[in-house]
């Protein structure tokens, strides 16, 4: 089944012009949902007017070269790698949801694109079937285990909230492509391997339509507000935040005179504080 091309079938029965037209859709519900959710929450508008603000207070100036260096670990350890998760459980989960998200669309664009007529190598539906696995794995691991954990949101699996669009509409759509890619294979085309089309693609419709009122625009805002914060702290101006001062310099005390007011001339270093404990949330 894993290298069973499960649009080859379909395609006897639905024009391959009506899918590539649906995989265009929702390519434009993608784009214009995400540039809604942009104007509609301005987060652009808060994200330009903070980095105009941070400027002001830059106590130093990034060269290009050091900006590329900072595009490359952020790239690196926030997107490819997704290490600001501080649970490794919860970010093998993110890994595998996201970049099985990643396999699914692609293979799916190729197969449809590149194949409606002639055979598809076997190596795309085998990457359309592992990404829509990967999805699930990882997507499930998260609702049933990670999510319900006190140390995280601490929420029933069967408590929904707007924010679970985005995650129950992806394991929706893999979750019914793969079990309709299954009953195809085993049963051929009929009835019941197209109502599962039909929940396949409506799930889809859904997952990419309902970007407004789901956390899906924010994996285009998260690298550029990482890469952000990454030049804030090599400049100076720490996101406009104090900065991480020694409470036993002189020049700070004159600055804050509480300090040795209520702590003295020579604060006690006061410990990991949080740091203390490893830390098990997202």
């Amino acid at each position: 089944m894993l290298t069973t091309n499960p649009f080859t079938e379909l395609f006897t029965m639905i024009p391959p012009i009506a899918m590539q037209i649906f995989v265009i859709a929702m390519v434009v519900l993608v784009v214009a949902g995400t540039i809604f959710d942009i104007l509609h929450k301005k987060s652009a508008k808060y994200f330009f007017e903070n980095a105009k603000k941070a400027q002001a207070n830059r106590k130093r100036s990034v060269g290009g070269g050091e900006k590329i260096g900072i595009a490359v670990k952020t790239v690196a350890h926030d997107v490819l790698t997704s290490g600001e998760f501080c649970n490794p459980m919860r970010r093998i989960s993110h890994l595998m949801t996201m970049y099985g998200t990643i396999a699914f669309i692609v293979a799916t664009a190729v197969i449809v694109f590149a194949y409606p007529e002639t055979a598809a190598p076997e190596i795309w539906p085998l990457i359309w079937h592992i990404g829509a696995i990967s999805v699930m794995v990882g997507g499930y691991w998260f609702w049933f285990f990670i999510r319900v954990d006190v140390a995280a949101e601490g929420r029933k699996w069967y408590q929904l909230q707007q924010a679970d669009l985005f995650i129950v509409s992806l394991l929706a759509t893999t979750t019914f492509a793969i079990i309709w890619s299954w009953v195809q294979s085993s049963n051929g085309a009929g009835v019941g391997s197209m109502v599962l089309f039909a929940l396949y693609i409506i799930s889809a419709i859904v997952l990419f339509g309902g970007i407004p009122w789901s956390k899906f625009a924010h994996m285009f805002f998260k690298p550029a507000a990482a890469y952000q914060k990454r030049v804030t702290k090599a400049d100076g101006s720490y996101e406009n935040l104090p900065s991480d001062y020694d409470l036993t310099d002189p020049a700070v005390q004159a600055k804050f005179p509480d300090i040795p007011e209520y702590m003295g001339k020579n604060p006690p270093n006061m410990g990991l504080g949080i740091k203390r404990d490893a830390p098990q949330h997202y």
